[in-house]
């Protein structure tokens, strides 16, 4: 499982998924969370914005991060 650590003390679903390597815009991060291809924390997440924070399990398209921060 990759990990994704940030410097703040939370990364909205979208931004984590582009730094992630999983998509290659926010657009593209908007219509894959639309559609109910990403999973946080075993369950679909249908909210662009929605905030993940240190501990979160992000899937999408057969690969899983976790979310780290720096921030404790």
């Amino acid at each position: 499982m990759q990990t994704i650590t940030i410097r703040d003390e939370f990364i909205k679903l979208g931004q984590a998924l582009k730094v992630a390597g999983l998509v290659e815009s926010g657009v593209d991060a908007k219509f894959v969370i639309q559609d109910g291809l990403v999973l946080v924390n075993g369950k679909v997440e249908t909210q662009r914005g929605k905030k993940l924070y240190d501990g979160d399990a992000v899937q999408f398209d057969g690969q899983e991060f976790c979310i780290s921060s720096a921030v404790k």
